[in-house]
């Protein structure tokens, strides 16, 4: 039987990305988003591509009902989940503490760290009965350090870092493996969606130096995940080679 490999936030980007290096390694797939069309879309490139089976879950991981209906709806064989790619993520805005909308706090809040734990406790609870797994969270330069107007987000993503370091002691007497992978400056939809669509704006984020793309993130997650089951990579910082710290980052003119 394949490994199967349960990736959030497969629609584009990381996810996406994810998605075609673990099939490429082999594993069946359950790919979730909230865009069905494009998790459908997801699913029928990699079939054509790679010999293996793909299962399309469509939630968003702010929803806990319908996170837990929809992974416990899942046939009992596609519970035996080798490994979690908690991708699903976003920022919204860039203000200082004392302008910032409760509407985007509460967005990052309700996606990155509940959204997050919405999924892990339910697939976790898979994994320690199956007697393996291995838990990869998504985190970001702004869970290593605080810029200016990051605030909310960088507090999000600090959360996913402790929650990193809890879930690997909670699970240790399992056997089930928790990885770190923290991101600077990846050119995907990250910047467009902070910016509510403005294109311009977040183009301005990558000019003047060379940014990692989806795919250099997803192969480093495979790289976790492909150690052998003795070894646990607790956590990988990874950065353009342009990108010292979130915001120091060398531009050519």
């Amino acid at each position: 039987m394949a490994k199967i490999a349960l990736i959030t936030g497969a629609t584009a980007g990381i996810g996406e990305a994810c998605a075609y290096v673990f099939a490429r390694e082999g594993y069946d797939l359950i790919l979730t988003g909230r865009r069905l069309d494009r998790l459908e879309g997801v699913a029928s490139a990699i079939n054509q591509q790679y010999n293996v089976e793909v299962a399309v879950s469509q939630f968003d991981v702010r929803d806990r009902q319908a996170v837990a209906e929809t992974l416990e709806a899942l046939p009992s064989d596609w519970k035996q989940v080798d490994v979690l790619v908690n991708n699903a993520g976003l920022s919204q805005g860039l203000d200082p503490i004392q302008n910032g909308s409760l509407d985007d706090w509460e967005t990052m809040i309700d996606t990155n760290i509940k959204g997050l734990l919405y999924v892990s406790r339910i697939v976790s609870g898979w994994m320690i009965k199956n007697g393996y797994g291995h838990i990869i969270n998504l985190g970001s330069i702004a869970g290593k350090e605080v810029y200016p107007n990051g605030n909310v987000y960088c507090a999000t993503k600090h959360a996913v870092d402790a929650l990193n370091q809890g879930m690997r002691l909670d699970l240790l007497q399992y056997s089930i493996r928790v990885t770190g992978v923290h991101p600077g400056a990846v050119e995907t939809e990250f910047s467009e969606v902070r910016f509510k669509g403005d294109k311009e704006r977040a183009k301005k984020v990558y000019e003047g130096f060379e940014p990692l793309v989806a795919q250099d993130i997803a192969e480093t997650i495979w790289f976790a995940a492909s150690r052998p089951a003795h070894v646990n990579i607790n956590d990988i910082v990874v950065m353009p080679t342009a990108q010292a710290t979130a915001t120091n980052i060398f531009r050519k003119s």
